[in-house]
């Protein structure tokens, strides 16, 4: 079965064997040369030098943690959606009592740096900035360098979903100035769901002291703590820690620079193979994001049949998400990738089209 969505992704033998390795002691000596080994091989995936912390989660545990550390009720935020998981991001931040102003953007554009900047200027001061780097619904990547110049002008804070960006996208996370970055293991770390990794810049644990919004699992102050005992503070998911441990192997010999490429290479496969078939790309071309591509589902074309004819035939990728379900369809093409699987897909859709066109009477 070819696994084609945003993720979770395809794991490569090596990490599935990883997983079948013997429980440890997480409060032993080889936990804590685990956790200290993938920690400090994690730092050059996100370019930083930053404190960095993994927690037993799903990224949107990463979301969570990154605004409750930071942040307190009625601090005032902006939050730059583009897309479902940026309305998440800023929802987080409302439900723990944040002031939160929302920029929305079309789905499928980016945000404009100038509109962010405007924004910040206007309707400013912020404590934070609430930035989707790369979204998985509308398949669009934001220019993060960009709109971080913009908030560095400002003394917000800039707080980044990196989880479907970083370790296949560049993502600078210190020369950018970001201050929270947040990943997650079931995207291009090529490993299961579970693990969240976040950075935490110097400015991040200064409004860390003085955050009031309510912490326990998420404390991160607690997580530093254990981590300078090569612990947790909770009981980890010790399989995945073994399965990220091989996982950075094979991208270490790979290189960064040259995974990113790979990335794109595989993402202008799709969109070339896409646009071949007569199809439209939903995303502005400048910003058609490099690890999903959403596609819009011609009129005569039922979204979920074609979606099951494709499953049928032993290829899986998503459909669209919120008020996009039935307009767009989501090939994911991040983490244990290669051109050939990318062309498997589009031989795949090439026939699943036709079978999925609606009757004159099913319109």
């Amino acid at each position: 079965m070819q696994l084609r969505i945003p993720g979770p992704t395809p794991l490569p033998d090596a990490v599935r064997e990883a997983l079948a390795r013997p429980m440890i002691n997480h409060r032993g000596p080889e936990f804590a040369e685990l956790i200290n080994d993938v920690t400090r091989r994690l730092k050059p995936f996100f370019q930083t030098s930053n404190d960095l912390l993994i927690l037993t989660a799903s990224g949107t545990g990463g979301l969570e943690a990154a605004v409750v550390n930071t942040l307190s009720p009625g601090d005032r935020v902006l939050a730059v959606s583009i897309g479902y998981f940026g309305d998440r991001f800023a929802e987080i931040a409302r439900l723990f009592g944040a002031e939160v102003v929302k920029l929305s953007v079309e789905p499928g554009r980016a945000a404009d740096p100038a509109v962010v900047a405007r924004a910040l200027a206007e309707q400013g001061p912020f404590k934070a900035v609430l930035v989707t780097h790369n979204e998985t619904s509308t398949g669009v990547t934001n220019d993060l360098a960009a709109i971080a110049r913009e908030v560095r002008r400002t003394d917000a804070l800039l707080l980044v979903d990196g989880i479907s960006s970083v370790g296949s996208i560049e993502l600078r996370t210190d020369e950018w100035g970001c201050d929270v970055v947040i990943a997650g293991s079931q995207k291009g770390w090529m490993v299961p769901p579970g693990l969240t990794m976040l950075t935490m810049s110097r400015r991040a644990w200064d409004a860390y002291a003085t955050a009031r919004m309510p912490r326990f699992y998420w404390d991160l102050g607690k997580a530093r703590a254990a981590l300078e005992r090569g612990q947790t503070p909770a009981t980890p998911a010790i399989s995945l820690f073994f399965a990220l441990q091989t996982s950075l192997g094979l991208m270490e010999r790979e290189g960064l620079a040259a995974i990113a490429a790979r990335h794109h290479r595989c993402a202008e496969r799709v969109r070339q193979g896409v646009r071949a078939l007569g199809l439209e790309l939903f995303a502005e071309e400048a910003h058609a994001s490099d690890t999903v591509t959403a596609v819009r589902v011609p009129e005569d074309v039922d979204a979920a049949r074609l979606l099951r004819v494709m499953r049928e035939s032993g290829v899986v990728i998503a459909g669209g998400q919120g008020a996009l379900a039935g307009r767009i369809i989501r090939i994911g093409h991040l983490g244990w990738v290669t051109e050939a699987d990318i062309d498997e897909v589009l031989a795949a859709l090439e026939r699943a089209l036709p079978l999925a066109r609606r009757t004159p009477l099913a319109r």
